[in-house]
């Protein structure tokens, strides 16, 4: 069984509300039917309702699957407003939440962000900045961290590590050179992503050219600085380095170059690279070299779940990226 038939019989046993502000697309509608429908989510469809139905039809579903929300809904839109707006800490007042409310995509995490539906998803029509940018004014950053960054899950054939052939890997999609402060946030969004994700409990390894101070330079004082925040933040977490990446995933490498006391050394599951350079390349390799299946990038960091997607990805990956989004959601819970 593959790690996507596992999550996918996670998700039927707690489906999510998930809201979907590009349903008039025609890949994101049909992949938003067949979550529904195979019983892994509850599709919220975002926009004109009536245009929303017409196009379901015309498309050949039944309408019935969908639940639709009308953004033209005063009454609803006003009390969305009031509940927003009664949240702590919010920082959008009435009148400007109302203006950012005739955008179908910040509606939508409107809703998410008081509890109406549990997922936003989108990224074919809008942007992934679109998408970045309403998460972080909406939504909002989980205090824990500093910036928001991605977290992919391989697939490796033919590899054994401390979780079979799965291993977390992030950042490769965002942040391009992440100061201390935020490589650490990285590391902490990335173990409770795999926490929720999974269940899994991280060993997170803060991969570097160096072991344990093996190697000297501006970029092992940066690893050596992020590790200690994070430890710093989250001391329940285990999140250890510096490790080269043999290090850390492999057992006897980790005997003979880290003396000392170490949960993570020679077992991570979880790998944080220290930039988008090495993320980009780590990646690519692991896909093209290792042949492995990967999985995202998952945007992490927000308060709440929020989901962008490649816009050239076939509604077989779009189906895929819901149902992990929406058992993130259910295990943030």
């Amino acid at each position: 069984m593959s790690v996507l038939d596992g999550i996918f019989a996670k998700a039927k046993e707690n489906p999510q509300k998930v809201g979907f502000p590009e349903g008039t697309n025609e890949k994101m509608m049909q992949a938003a039917y067949e979550a529904t429908t195979e019983g892994y989510i509850k599709a919220v469809l975002v926009g004109d309702a009536a245009e929303l139905k017409a196009l379901a039809a015309e498309r050949g579903y039944d309408v019935d699957v969908f639940e639709y929300v009308d953004i033209n809904d005063e009454a609803y839109k006003a009390e969305l407003i009031a509940k927003y707006t009664a949240l702590p800490d919010t920082k959008l007042k009435e009148k400007a939440l109302n203006r950012r409310m005739a955008d179908k995509l910040q509606f939508a995490m409107v809703m998410q962000a008081v509890g109406d539906t549990e997922v936003t998803f989108a990224g074919i029509d809008y942007s992934t900045g679109d998408v970045i940018l309403a998460g972080m004014s909406i939504i909002g950053l989980n205090p824990n961290v500093d910036v928001i960054s991605s977290i992919g899950l391989c697939e490796i054939p033919n590899w054994e590590g401390s979780e079979g052939n799965l291993l977390a890997i992030g950042d490769s999609a965002v942040c391009q050179n992440p100061n201390p402060q935020e490589l650490a946030s990285i590391a902490i969004s990335a173990c409770e992503t795999m926490q929720s994700l999974l269940g899994w409990t991280p060993r997170c390894a803060m991969i570097c050219y160096s072991t344990d101070g093996s190697g000297i330079g501006e970029l092992v004082d940066k690893v050596k600085a992020a590790l200690a925040i994070a430890q710093e933040r989250r001391p329940d977490l285990d999140i250890d380095g510096e490790f080269q990446l043999d290090a850390a995933i492999k057992p006897d490498v980790a005997a003979k170059k880290v003396k000392r006391e170490s949960k993570v050394a020679g077992q991570a599951n979880i790998l944080i690279w220290p930039d988008l350079n090495v993320g980009n390349t780590g990646v690519k390799l692991i896909q093209t070299f290792g042949h492995a299946n990967a999985y995202g990038p998952m945007l992490q960091g927000f308060n709440k779940v929020v989901c962008d997607c490649s816009r050239g990805a076939p509604v077989s990956e779009i189906k895929g990226n819901i149902v992990i989004s929406a058992v993130r959601a259910a295990g943030l819970k």
